[in-house]
């Protein structure tokens, strides 16, 4: 297990921090940009890098061992991974994340943000805008550019257009079609059951998966839904006026 620091050993100096000081790890495979970020720091009273690693394995064990409030993050380092960022803020419900990206990408950057990543940052970032990021973000706030703003907003809107988008509503089998027609029409699950030719209980089993799938709680719902997304029949409206159907 590797970790970096600059005294001239190489050793991590057991040094107190003192109160406000904000504690960094750099997570970079390069070490240059490790050896030149930590210059950078060096000139800042409120800025402390406790640890390096120049791997996700060496900066999981780094977060464990040194209390940390800020991770600079090379972006490299998540290639291949799915929830490496989830994972380190498991670890590390506190500690705020900034990955540094070569390039900016759309899909990337929503994901990042959307997973808990606190800012994106360039790797060719100046020392002094460094700097202040950190600092902001070790306040609580979150680092993001207009660009990355307009993306992460058109992403939610597209997220919350596909929820109510039929077309993007779960898909339903024949047999469940069937179950929710007899319950448009204000059947009991016997009567379904034996139109179906199957058990009161299979039919109770359906339902549930039918609920979930559907996001509802009871019949009544399953048949406003239904016929909210165009699921079933229109004329199915009439049966909802039943009042015994949101009983059975």
């Amino acid at each position: 297990m590797d970790f970096f620091d600059d005294s001239p050993d190489g050793e991590i100096p057991d040094v107190p921090v003192k109160p406000g000081t904000i504690r960094i790890i750099l997570a970079d495979s390069q070490a240059i940009y490790r050896v030149g970020i930590r210059k950078v720091f060096a000139l800042e009273d409120d800025l402390r890098v406790v640890a390096q690693a120049d791997s996700l394995e060496n900066l999981h064990a780094a977060i464990v061992r040194y209390p940390t409030d800020v991770v600079l993050l090379e972006g490299g380092l998540l290639a291949g991974t799915a929830n490496a960022i989830p994972e380190l803020l498991r670890i590390a419900p506190d500690v705020k994340l900034i990955v540094q990206a070569v390039a900016a990408d759309e899909n990337h950057t929503v994901e990042l943000y959307r997973r808990g990543v606190r800012g994106i940052i360039s790797r060719s970032i100046s020392p002094d805008l460094l700097v202040r990021c950190v600092r902001r973000i070790a306040a609580g706030e979150t680092w993001i550019d207009n660009q990355s703003v307009n993306w992460v907003i058109e992403a939610y809107r597209a997220q919350a257009a596909a929820l109510v988008n039929p077309r993007n509503q779960p898909r339903l089998s024949p047999k469940e079609m069937s179950i929710i027609t007899c319950i448009t029409q204000g059947k009991r699950n016997k009567e379904i059951a034996f139109q179906l030719g199957t058990t009161e209980q299979v039919i109770k089993n359906y339902l549930r998966k039918i609920y979930d799938k559907l996001g509802v709680s009871d019949r009544l719902e399953l048949a406003l839904y239904c016929l909210h997304n165009k699921i079933i029949r229109a004329d199915a409206e009439e049966d909802l006026a039943d009042p015994k159907l949101a009983s059975r």
